[in-house]
């Protein structure tokens, strides 16, 4: 499935970015100018079944739904060989599963669902934050957040299919850690993250991947600190 893309700048190198589960394009509000005036012509996705991509088709949510195929979206749409591509959360899983054949020369996986298929964890407060997430409870969970960033996650709500969320988790077998990093790869994390226990992220290191913490940061780095995501980014930008 090709997905519709959103392009800040024009510069000579190529940066690529993966929204998460809820979000689309406009999460990188933010992050997509500064890294164009950092000289990337920045290429950021809508996920299947987010923003303005179509949705997927098939008789159930985990025919319409599941990492691959979000992976698979991926390289339909975006070019091989970017110099730098960034996924978060349920979209830096789908970049992991993609990044084989996407080759970028390095990837970052900010705050990663690598394992989402965890005791306690589910579709269902995602499908609930739809029909909940109105701009005082969202306001109301972050504080400081800019208005422009509430404006964004309740304009992607609106357009976001819930099926997508019902289709991961019937994808459990997926539910992994990277074996090894496919190009040099760095994990960022939340303080503390959610999504990556401490003992995950020794793995990670073992295993080869960069580990950074961005301190005090929330599972959304990028929007809820994006000087201090893309200070983390030294070196790999």
């Amino acid at each position: 499935m090709e997905l519709h893309t959103h392009e800040w700048g024009t510069g000579g190198r190529t940066a690529l970015l993966v929204h998460g589960i809820q979000a689309d394009h406009r999460t990188w509000r933010v992050i997509g100018p500064a890294l164009a005036e950092r000289g990337y012509r920045v290429v950021a996705v809508d996920l299947r079944g987010h923003g303005a991509s179509p949705r997927g088709t098939g008789a159930t949510p985990a025919e319409r739904y599941g990492p691959e195929l979000f992976a698979e979206d991926l390289v339909d749409t975006l070019p091989a060989g970017a110099d730098l591509a960034i996924g978060h959360s349920m979209g830096a899983l789908a970049l992991h599963l993609a990044v084989e054949r996407l080759k970028p020369a390095r990837a970052v996986y900010s705050d990663p669902a690598f394992v989402y298929d965890r005791p306690g964890m589910g579709p269902e407060p995602f499908v609930d934050f739809k029909r909940f997430g109105t701009r005082d409870f969202i306001t109301g969970l972050h504080p400081d957040r800019a208005a422009e960033d509430v404006d964004a996650e309740l304009a992607a709500l609106a357009l976001w299919d819930t099926d997508t969320a019902l289709g991961l988790w019937e994808h459990p077998e997926l539910s992994l850690l990277p074996r090894a990093p496919v190009v040099p790869s760095l994990v960022q994390l939340a303080d503390p993250s959610g999504l990556v226990p401490e003992r995950d992220a020794a793995e990670l290191r073992r295993r080869g991947f960069e580990v950074r913490t961005v301190p005090g940061a929330g599972h959304c780095i990028h929007r809820d600190d994006p000087a201090g995501f893309l200070a983390s980014l030294d070196g790999w930008i």
